[in-house]
């Protein structure tokens, strides 16, 4: 992919200020991510349903671990990049961070957005999220413009009426 530098090495374990850390996730994070994602789920229907079409009503342990090895993939190639959000003994996800390369018009670098398991909305890991993400996109990752974090800077519904890029 041209969105990042070819030798960029994509972080592995990401401190956060509350010991909380995000890391990239594959098919063995299934157990953690099914019931995180489906406990979510109609939140997480109502921002991502309509862009990713994700995530279904009926998701079974077997889809789930599928489209985390998808991810996983992905981010080996450096084509985009799944982060869980974990406290130290990683006994539960706690939220995800989602690094795109840009898919509609704009001068962007990616297209990132994320999300917190329904618990923590509104709390101190939201809002430790809202503002570490913008910040460690900004110094840490190497992109050839702003991020445009989907969501926050713009809503779905503005992203989804975004041209593909020409």
């Amino acid at each position: 992919m041209t969105w990042l530098p070819g030798g960029f090495a994509h972080p592995l374990r990401v401190g956060l200020p509350s010991g909380r850390h995000l890391r990239p996730m594959g098919a063995a994070d299934t157990e953690i991510d099914h019931p995180a994602v489906m406990g979510s789920r109609e939140r997480l229907w109502s921002i991502y349903g309509e862009a990713w079409g994700w995530p279904p009503a009926h998701m079974t342990v077997e889809q789930d671990r599928d489209d985390l090895a998808h991810h996983e993939r992905e981010t080996a190639a450096h084509e985009s990049f799944l982060y869980g959000l974990f406290d130290d003994d990683e006994a539960e996800l706690l939220g995800c961070v989602y690094i795109d390369p840009p898919t509609k018009a704009g001068d962007v670098g990616a297209e990132v957005s994320w999300w917190v398991v329904d618990r923590l909305v509104g709390g101190d890991a939201e809002r430790e999220l809202d503002e570490f993400v913008p910040r460690w996109l900004a110094h840490e990752w190497p992109l050839p413009a702003p991020a445009r974090l989907v969501g926050r800077d713009i809503s779905w519904a503005e992203w989804n009426a975004l041209p593909a890029p020409d």
